[in-house]
């Protein structure tokens, strides 16, 4: 699936989507069952996403995946639930938090390898407010969401802060690191 062909339909149904699996998770303790004759191509075809949950503007939760291996409707409604229910840095949602959340979906599109020759040739090819990027190096691996431009508005900063949650220290580089970009839809 393209990840540029949702339309303000398809956004309004998996936000639909997300909301009733954490709903249905707090009464059945499972995500939202889905049927998948009930959405379009568009949501069965297989997809990735990401969904973070905000509380009072701080994170609650954030789950996702980086490649597609289901139908993208049945993605949402897992992360949705998983973000509310077992994120390990948190408790499992309260009904007093669930109306108040802020839910964001991230759509993610096919990873890319972007070719480099060293961290200074790849620091000018990032895309700042554009790229979510994957970094790996062996057993350690990280994401970051374009999202976190917001917060990490430099290559510099966001590349540092990606090696840090991968597991690396931030000075750290070798000809073994890779780097894959990736773009969302998000809303």
């Amino acid at each position: 699936m393209p990840f540029t062909s949702l339309n303000d339909d398809d956004k309004k149904n998996l936000r639909q989507v997300a909301q009733d699996s954490i709903h249905y998770g707090l009464q059945h303790q499972r995500p939202l069952p889905i049927s998948l004759s009930d959405y379009n191509e568009r949501l069965t075809t297989p997809g990735a996403s990401f969904v973070t949950l905000n509380l009072n503007h701080q994170l609650r939760g954030c789950i996702g995946t980086l490649e597609a291996c289901q139908p993208l409707v049945k993605d949402v409604a897992d992360h949705a639930f998983a973000a509310a229910f077992q994120d390990p840095r948190f408790p499992p949602l309260t009904a007093d938090e669930e109306q108040h959340l802020e839910l964001h979906i991230s759509v993610l599109s096919k990873p890319v390898a972007i070719e480099f020759s060293n961290e200074a040739d790849l620091l000018t090819k990032i895309e700042p407010g554009i790229d979510g990027l994957i970094l790996e190096d062996n057993s350690h691996k990280g994401t970051f969401l374009p999202s976190v431009w917001e917060q990490l508005a430099t290559p510099r900063e966001f590349l540092s802060h990606l090696k840090l949650k991968a597991g690396l220290r931030q000075d750290d580089w070798n000809d073994d690191i890779r780097v894959y970009r990736y773009h969302t839809i998000s809303f």
